[in-house]
């Protein structure tokens, strides 16, 4: 498997990811993982809507906290031609815990625990820490990535008004 080093830190200490970089214009690799109730979810399933996909290294983080809240609040603007995933390595039973305590409603939580599907698919598994780096990837109907951000520090947050022009472009 590619490993990568040079492209996230954590606390400014380099980490590695594991997985081949995926570019805009790429198809969005599909991939297995499990909703909250345990059941098998594919990304292909969403391909009738433009999709945000947030990776997330854990939603029991202040900053995955605020992330993941901030793109709930975002998606009743957004209506219901947009699907946003926010996945992470947490487990379901934790992640579904969350969202009840958290008011998350208008999202999908999914968990990459299993066997780190999505994470090596999309190249942001860290291989140190086996989480998630943090990263958004929008995806129009046909299945092609038409934006990606990777954030270069775990502690930091995504980069939301890029995120959402780039989904305004597509809808």
């Amino acid at each position: 498997m590619e490993e990568r080093t040079g492209i996230i830190t954590f606390q400014g200490n380099p980490l590695t990811l594991l997985g081949r970089a995926l570019n805009v214009g790429d198809p969005a690799p599909d991939f297995e993982i499990v909703d909250n109730d345990l059941r098998p979810v594919r990304v292909s399933t969403f391909r009738e809507k433009v999709v945000i996909i947030t990776a997330v290294p854990s939603l029991d983080t202040p900053v995955c906290d605020l992330e993941t809240r901030r793109f709930n609040a975002e998606a009743a603007a957004l209506g219901s031609a947009v699907q946003i995933l926010t996945i992470s390595m947490d487990l379901p039973f934790a992640q579904k815990r969350w969202c009840g305590a958290a008011g998350i409603d208008k999202l999908i939580t999914l968990s990459d625990h299993r066997e780190a599907a999505f994470g090596t698919a999309y190249g942001v598994l860290i291989k140190e820490l086996r989480l998630l780096a943090r990263a958004v990837y929008v995806v129009d109907r046909q299945g092609i990535i038409r934006y990606l951000q990777v954030v270069r520090d775990l502690t930091q947050e995504p980069d939301y008004g890029a995120v959402l022009q780039a989904v305004k472009k597509l809808l």
